[in-house]
């Protein structure tokens, strides 16, 4: 290259293709859209620090430059990554000369300033409070952005300084709308157009992320340029896997395989083998599903196939849920590995299960009736001369803290018999219990 010469530099098309204006967003309408929060506070004018929570590629940088840009003020980013106490305080001293530059708070002589932090969670708890004094005094608004719950990665006491906005997963109409976008762009010109089943796939595997479908398209149009020697060509479903690979073949998120996959998963887990069940969710996460969704279906297992056999696994469930909003990926999936092996080895009981649905489908079809009086709170006067709570027996008033007898279903209804355990687990003890206790009653009628 002759000296002096430009380097052309190859910006990312996610990057060409950030919106400029609110109106080119794409998604996020429960924030952006007419009469939602953060579309009345573009509209008010008035910038306040804010925390944007919400998994990659969904916009958050993109928001926050538009407040800089809507507000007219000095924009100033940082990555908690790369950053540290260095950066914070040159970030301070800069909005400090623009302040003093203006005169006053973001009066009419001068811009607001405003700091931007990306992966705000990896500041530690010393680096988080070096903003504390600047936020409070008005030197500059502050915009974090996480992938992470701020309830636990952000200090309670900048937290509190902050309005949370949680951002959503884009919608698969939402990444369909951003591939025409991307097909106008001159960085997709060897693209004519996309078939319908490949862009099925794409979005599936963007997973709503829109950063990681427009790096895909991007990366199909560079293997459209070399292989075609820069003819135009139509982008097939099977052109799109030959490209692409075994990341795109091996699984599809909103597809059969998926359900077949989580399928296999659920039976391992209730036919109590740790191993195949292991197996199948090692499959899934190889495959690209999302962890936070598989933490929720292990809740699910816990009590739609274990329940009372063995209560302590709901808990275990959530616990693992909770490590991995704390964690992310890969530390998080250790806990939710851990769960999966817990649940499969477990005792097994669908009773309470069982239950749930007869008595809703019993409350469906038998109408509303009338709670008793005895059952009924009192807390006036008049109610108590209308005989609310009367004759009512306080359980704990009597031996063993059971009011042997006593009804507790409406008059003239026959007590049904939803929760039936079963003779595993815990649900042995449950079922003595309850044997015990309704013998008892029974001699009281």
């Amino acid at each position: 290259m002759a000296s002096g010469s430009a380097r052309k530099i190859n910006i990312p098309l996610a990057e060409r293709l950030r919106p400029q204006t609110l109106g080119d967003v794409i998604g996020q309408q429960h924030l952006l859209g007419e009469g939602m929060p953060l579309r009345i506070a573009f509209e008010s004018g008035q910038p306040h620090s804010c925390i944007l929570w919400g998994p990659p590629g969904v916009g958050k940088t993109t928001i926050a430059r538009l407040m800089a840009s809507s507000f007219d003020a000095h924009f100033i980013t940082m990555s908690a990554v790369l950053g540290g106490v260095k950066d914070i305080r040159e970030a301070v001293e800069q909005a400090k000369v623009w302040l003093a530059q203006c005169g006053d708070f973001g009066g009419d002589q001068g811009k607001r300033t405003m700091v931007f932090v990306d992966e705000v969670h990896r500041f530690n708890k010393s680096q988080q409070d070096a903003f504390l004094p600047h936020v409070e005094s008005g030197l500059f608004t502050f915009i974090g952005a996480t992938t992470e719950n701020p309830s636990f990665e952000v200090n309670s006491a900048l937290l509190s300084r902050a309005t949370v906005y949680v951002l959503q997963p884009l919608s698969e109409p939402d990444l369909k709308e951003i591939v025409t976008v991307a097909l106008k762009n001159k960085a997709l010109a060897a693209i004519e157009k996309i078939a319908p089943e490949a862009v099925d796939r794409l979005v599936a595997y963007a997973d709503g992320d829109a950063r990681r479908l427009l790096n895909t398209l991007e990366s199909l149009a560079v293997a459209a340029g070399n292989e075609k020697s820069g003819a135009i060509i139509d982008v097939t479903d099977e052109w799109l896997l030959k490209v692409l690979g075994e990341k795109m073949r091996r699984y599809d998120k909103g597809g059969e395989v998926f359900y077949d996959t989580i399928s296999a998963l659920h039976k391992s887990v209730r036919g109590s083998d740790p191993d195949a069940a292991l197996y199948w969710f090692m499959r899934m996460l190889d495959g690209g599903a999302e962890p936070k969704y598989m933490a929720r279906r292990l809740i699910r297992m816990a009590s739609e196939d274990i329940g009372l056999a063995d209560p302590r696994a709901l808990g275990i469930a959530v616990a693992a849920a909770d490590v991995y909003e704390r964690l992310g990926s890969p530390e998080g999936e250790l806990a939710l590995a851990e769960c999966v092996i817990y649940l499969a080895i477990a005792p097994k009981s669908n009773a309470v299960y069982k239950a749930f649905n007869e008595a809703r489908a019993l409350v469906k079809k038998d109408g509303t009736r009338p709670v008793p009086l005895h059952l009924r709170n009192a807390p006036t006067k008049l109610m108590k001369e209308l005989d609310y709570g009367k004759n009512y027996r306080y359980a704990h008033d009597e031996e063993d803290g059971f009011a042997a007898g006593e009804n507790y279903f409406p008059e003239g209804m026959a007590a049904p018999a939803f929760y039936r355990p079963v003779p595993r687990g815990l649900e042995i003890k449950i079922a003595e219990k309850l044997q015990a206790l309704r013998a008892k009653k029974s001699t009281h009628k």
